[in-house]
């Protein structure tokens, strides 16, 4: 596996190493290997494993323990590894999204052998793909224990500045049938994908809505993503679905996101194949607070679905925040600058220890 993580050198230095470890979803093993062996070897941290997901927590008896968790896999490489440093700015696949927060989470699980509060470090597979895979979800499922807590700080990318909550997602397939028949005599069919057009059309027509919660505002979306369709160059299609993708805001449950799609395309066939769960603010818990002026910058709304969806569920207040841009997320062109990430190792530090 050649040599191991070294946790004491500079934070920028440990991201690219991370990055030069490739870590496609569901090829994680070397990386998670690497993380449990560099973990282990601080006797103030217990560290556990599920299959390619690393828990490693203190036990200090303080008054509230924080949970910091960060995803170690990435989007399939786009001839973006090696990483590459040019002058202040590291390139590279998962740079952005989110090896640079992790290298923060390992810097701070290394270092910090009293913080002011019990510390949870969590470092887990495959939240780049189906939500089936999703490696906190099973931790979830097997070891809720490991992920207790009192408030959690997901390290995804913000560029910097706390993201509170995260938008619902879910994906339905509107279809329509029609008949079967040669081209060359297509009135003896029904084209299907003819049919789909109304689908297309109330799709531009619709205006998403904007809803402000706790005085953030989540822009809500509701996209075609995929059209499946037809049989053969020559053959009159009967079948034909559209793909839609709802981003809806978390002042709406899952239900209630999925009734308001079937309204838009009332009259269709409407089903559901995939949902998550949007995740409310919550800046107004004391943790979440005191978190945000340690921060010192403004809270946005998170426009994305993020794993803070999980920690809502378990009753744990969290946000997201992170030293990468979200909008170099998936990329070619991923890249982080070197001074954000010291920035975050800086003010987590400085959280953890005042």
């Amino acid at each position: 596996m050649g040599r191991g993580l070294d946790l004491k050198t500079d934070v920028a230095v440990l991201t690219a190493t991370l990055v030069d470890v490739p870590s496609v979803s569901r090829e994680e093993k070397p990386l998670a290997d690497l993380i449990e062996q560099a973990l282990q070897g601080h006797p103030h941290l217990t560290v556990d494993r599920d299959g390619d997901a690393v828990v490693a927590r203190t036990d200090l008896g303080r008054a509230e323990r924080v949970v910091l968790a960060g995803h170690i896999d990435t989007v399939p490489i786009a001839d973006n590894v090696p990483s590459r440093l040019e002058g202040d700015v590291l390139w590279g696949c998962g740079t952005s999204d989110m090896k640079a927060g992790v290298a923060v989470q390992l810097k701070l699980a290394a270092a910090l052998t009293d913080p002011n509060r019990d510390l949870t470090f969590v470092f887990y597979d495959a939240e780049e793909i189906a939500a089936e895979f999703n490696g906190l979800k099973r931790l979830v499922e097997h070891h809720p224990d490991w992920l207790a807590g009192d408030f959690a700080v997901l390290m995804e990318p913000t560029g910097g500045r706390v993201d509170g909550g995260c938008q619902g997602t879910l994906r339905v397939r509107v279809e329509t049938t029609g008949r079967r028949a040669h081209s060359a005599r297509s009135w003896l069919g029904e084209n299907a994908i003819h049919k789909a057009a109304p689908v297309l059309a109330r799709l531009a027509a619709y205006e998403p809505r904007r809803v402000e919660i706790d005085g953030l505002t989540y822009p809500e979306g509701l996209n075609a993503v995929m059209i499946e369709g037809g049989h053969a160059g020559n053959v009159i299609p009967d079948t034909c679905a559209v793909t839609v993708n709802y981003r809806f805001s978390p002042d709406q449950s899952e239900a209630e996101a999925l009734e308001r799609v079937r309204g838009v395309f009332d009259g269709f066939d409407v089903v559901l194949t995939d949902s998550a769960p949007g995740a409310l603010p919550g800046l107004s818990h004391p943790a979440a607070a005191a978190f945000v002026a340690a921060i010192g910058t403004a809270p946005a709304a998170k426009e994305a679905w993020t794993d803070v969806a999980r920690f809502s569920a378990l009753g744990i207040p969290a946000v997201n925040y992170g030293p990468g841009d979200p909008t170099l997320a998936h990329t070619r062109e991923e890249h982080v600058e070197v001074g954000a990430i010291r920035e975050a190792e800086r003010k987590l530090t400085a959280w953890l220890t005042s």
